[in-house]
């Protein structure tokens, strides 16, 4: 069976060029599931919220419900559904799958070819990626459903050595950006969609992979923008809680001046009283291993 065909062909309602990622979404939160435990069946009673959450952040502007492909999805022979009654979904309705206690997890020969196909699920998760969503989407995707899709990639691990390894937590970007009261804590952006931020990011100070913690002393609230510049070198944290901006920067439109030069000894915003600000080894790291060069003068010195 080939199973990168069969995800790149889910049977999905199509009209007029609109979107339907109903049934990626869940499979994309079903493979982030499977590759923290591949035995946890998903209750749709206590999943609903984050599956609506995904839809109402990921999907299309109309309102819709996670019960439609919690249902339909097993007719692609990727999923399956049983209730406290038995096997079998029943059915598509939101109180019937809620009183029903109808559990949903990957179906058992994907489930076996992801054991013997440790690279499968990378695989799968790009082609739901490149299908369904634009580039620029992909990563806070998978951090939305839990997935590390560097692990994917690489070949999930098993046994003890998966046990050892770090896992994300999934909270991470919500404490941050509630931390930090939904803005930039670096020019204040805050804006949103339909009551969901937008162009705002959990940003690691000192950096996952080089064992930063999933810690709101070691986050920041930052739009894609200042995001990008933080870990690029171009932005920093001062021991006093105010922003680096490399000299190393050049910039010479209005833009990079508003919007780079123009941050150079500003404090950061936030985070809320009775909530961690970065702690000093953080600061310290990215100072040390990702900042580039010296900082300028806050505009207006020297």
């Amino acid at each position: 069976m080939d199973w990168l065909e069969r995800v790149a062909k889910l049977r999905r309602w199509t009209s007029n060029g609109a979107r339907a990622p109903h049934k990626p979404l869940l499979l994309l939160y079903a493979l982030g599931s499977h590759q923290r435990d591949a035995d946890r069946e998903l209750r749709y009673s206590e999943v609903e919220e984050e599956l609506k959450r995904l839809l109402a952040e990921y999907g299309p502007s109309n309102p819709t419900t996670p019960a439609y492909p919690f249902h339909h999805l097993v007719n692609d022979g990727v999923w399956e559904v049983r209730t406290d009654g038995g096997t079998g979904s029943p059915g598509s309705g939101i109180g019937v799958l809620r009183s029903s206690g109808a559990a949903g997890r990957l179906a058992p020969e994907l489930r076996s070819a992801l054991r013997r196909e440790p690279l499968l699920l990378g695989r799968l998760v790009r082609v739901l990626l490149d299908t369904h969503f634009a580039p620029s989407l992909h990563l806070e995707l998978c951090e939305a459903v839990g997935l590390d899709l560097e692990l994917a990639e690489s070949g999930a691990v098993a046994g003890a050595e998966a046990a050892a390894r770090r896992q994300r937590d999934r909270r991470m970007r919500e404490l941050i950006l509630t931390a930090y009261e939904f803005q930039c804590a670096f020019c204040g952006y805050d804006g949103m969609l339909g009551g969901t931020s937008v162009g705002l990011e959990a940003a690691h100070v000192r950096w996952w992979s080089h064992d930063g913690p999933d810690e709101v002393d070691n986050g920041l609230c930052l739009c894609s923008l200042h995001h990008k510049l933080l870990d690029k070198g171009v932005l920093g944290l001062g021991d006093d809680h105010r922003i680096l901006v490399s000299r190393r920067f050049v910039g010479r439109s209005e833009a990079s001046r508003q919007h780079v030069l123009a941050l150079a000894g500003r404090p950061v915003i936030g985070p809320q009283a009775g909530t961690a600000s970065v702690a000093a080894q953080h600061r310290a790291w990215h100072t040390r291993q990702v900042f580039r060069g010296e900082a300028r003068e806050p505009v207006g010195v020297g």
